[in-house]
């Protein structure tokens, strides 16, 4: 009875969603409207017109700030939540990115924020691999405890191995749902970079594919999962991240690619997401010379954001900048400068400024000096109050607390995560047929993970589905903070093992200037083939590994950290579920893209 009684709750919170999505209007009873779309249309620019309309330059601007908000545990008692009541009540920003916290934390912190505000709030995402990226409990140590939140799909690129479009579209579809219980309408994702650069320090699996076809296909896909179940999704990063070794949080990146490379490969996927309808686009904070000579990012460029994507692109939603604390934009000009910048060049909202007031009065004293139009700036707010009126703010901002358990994290979303993770594996490369794995549950098999040491969950979900058919298995860990670890005991430890599994977590993140791993682990992982012979290296990491450990026997791909790409490999590699997918993007000089190995699933023996 519960479970039906939730899949009711999740239909109608769907159905809601997107009446509310696609009419933009509803009736005084809550039901969908019957109004004609030319009403529909009127209402909501007469409410944008009459908000507007009331509103001083500063409030103006300020509806152009969306700060980033932790979505913590916080009593009202506290200097965090002071802070968040001054952003709301006395700079009166129109919005909020939201990241980290559990799911009732995170809307019961909404809707209070929401019930603060003089005009509706706009709360935004990072939600790549679903809710799950950044909606989770987290860990309860010093056990080690899982305490769930969101449903977290594998990263991107586990799609594109799966070239499965109508898995894309239901990884938005239930991205949508579980944010629009959570009360966020906004998903920043998906990320259509196109990654034909494996040096890339920043992108990699999080994104499709090297191919702009795929990339374009699956994006779509995505977007209109989104976007047809109530959530407003992001295309990013505008006009392409994905050739650069340059990760541009920590320095300002270029893309040296030419005008008509750009053209077939990086613009490709932007342009099949605008014709799917998406309701926003995310810069680059990078130069693209082709684009823009004078130098200045994409994100500051009216070249790019105006020239290009409005004019030429014919595109008319919401352009977000990337997070303004990085130092892609910051280190050329400065916060305030950047922000003016920013604005001039055709942004409707301004992301993570390091200084709300700041960032405020100074696009304010931008308009005062002539740099920027008070036009301009009516145009991004009126852009923004009717994305608020076909969200149905004006009408209902809070969200239901009684509805988030069921849905957020539900079963059968699970169960699509775990479909996504086994589609997605690709065994790259296996040139002693070592899997599956032997049948044989007394095999010595040694599974090390090479992971950072507050990485608490990566290797579990994958130790505990080996363990289900491999009765003597060992577990080692290996930190891969410790600039010396001790893999001569290791390797000691595999002279007895008659299989040995590693498992990578090496990946990229905001935080890394190089893609590459560890000289000490790939120097052991060239001892431990040379004296076993039979190693299997699987990557939860990095994609590209293989080219910098190239003499393992066999190298898989799991796509990501998350318990079911954990729990896909380990049945991948016990033979327990079938081996498809094939390679998004090229491994050169050892695979090329569309490649893997294919293995059925068969029969585990119960020795």
């Amino acid at each position: 009875m519960v479970i039906i009684l939730q899949r009711r709750v999740m239909r109608a919170v769907g159905a809601a969603a997107l009446a509310s999505w696609s009419l933009g209007c509803a009736s005084p009873s809550g039901g969908p409207s019957t109004a004609t779309p030319a009403a529909r249309s009127a209402a909501s620019s007469a409410w944008a017109d009459s908000v507007l309309s009331g509103m001083t330059l500063r409030q103006k601007v300020a509806q152009m700030v969306w700060p980033f908000m932790l979505g913590d545990y916080t009593p009202t008692t506290t200097a965090a939540w002071r802070q968040l009541e001054r952003l709301v009540t006395e700079e009166e920003v129109g919005g909020f990115i939201v990241s980290v916290g559990s799911p009732l934390d995170i809307a019961t912190k909404v809707n209070t924020l929401q019930r603060l505000s003089k005009v509706p709030l706009v709360f935004s995402a990072d939600f790549e691999t679903g809710a799950g990226f950044r909606v989770r409990g987290g860990y309860f140590v010093p056990n080690a405890i899982d305490l769930g939140g969101a449903t977290v799909f594998p990263l991107q690129m586990a799609l594109g191995a799966s070239r499965d479009t109508s898995l894309a579209y239901d990884v938005g579809r239930i991205t949508a749902l579980e944010g629009r219980a959570l009360g966020v309408h906004v998903s920043f994702g998906p990320v259509l970079d196109v990654n034909n650069n494996p040096a890339n320090p920043v992108i990699g699996a999080r994104s499709f594919s090297e191919d702009p076809i795929l990339t374009a296909r699956l994006g779509a896909a995505l977007v209109r999962g989104v976007q047809e179940h109530g959530m407003l999704a992001t295309a990013k990063h505008f006009p392409g991240h994905g050739d650069t070794e340059t990760n541009s949080h920590l320095s300002l990146s270029t893309v040296t690619a030419s005008r008509a490379r750009l053209d077939s490969v990086e613009l490709v996927p932007f342009r099949a997401a605008i014709s799917a309808g998406v309701g926003a686009v995310m810069t680059y904070h990078g130069i693209l010379p082709a684009l823009d000579s004078s130098g200045v990012p994409a994100t500051l460029s009216p070249r790019v954001l105006t020239g290009l994507l409005r004019d030429s692109m014919s595109y008319d939603g919401v352009v977000i900048t990337d997070a303004m604390d990085m130092i892609g934009v910051l280190r050329q000009f400065g916060a305030e400068e950047a922000s003016r910048r920013a604005v001039a060049a055709g942004s409707d909202v301004l992301l993570m400024p390091t200084d709300v007031p700041g960032t405020i009065n100074a696009v304010v004293a931008g308009v005062n000096e002539g740099r920027v139009s008070e036009a301009r700036i009516n145009a991004s707010v009126r852009r923004l109050l009717e994305l608020k009126r076909r969200f149905g703010l004006e009408r209902s901002r809070l969200v239901n607390l009684d509805s988030v358990r069921a849905i957020v994290g539900d079963t059968a979303h699970v169960a699509l995560s775990r479909r996504v993770a086994e589609r997605g594996i690709v065994l790259v490369k296996d040139s002693l047929r070592s899997v599956p794995l032997s049948s044989n549950r007394a095999t010595r098999a040694l599974s090390i993970t090479f992971a950072r040491r507050t990485d608490l969950g990566a290797g579990v979900g994958f130790n505990t589905e080996l363990r289900r058919e491999l009765d003597s298995l060992r577990t080692e860990f290996v930190s891969s903070d410790d600039p010396a670890p001790n893999f001569e005991r290791i390797l000691n430890m595999a002279d007895s093992a008659e299989v040995t599994i590693v498992g990578s977590y090496v990946n990229i993140s905001s935080t890394t200037a190089s893609a590459g791993a560890p000289r000490a682990f790939l120097d052991f992982l060239a001892r431990l083939q040379s004296q076993r012979g039979r190693a299997v290296l699987v990557s939860f990491g990095t994609p590209y590994l293989l080219q910098q450990a190239p003499s393992v026997s066999s190298y898989m791909i799991a796509w990501g950290p998350s318990q079911a790409s954990q729990q896909a490999a380990a049945r991948a590699l016990l033979g327990s579920s079938a081996i498809t997918g094939t390679l998004p993007i090229s491994l050169p000089p050892f695979a090329s893209l569309g490649s893997g190995e294919q293995r059925a699933a068969v029969r585990r023996g119960t020795q």
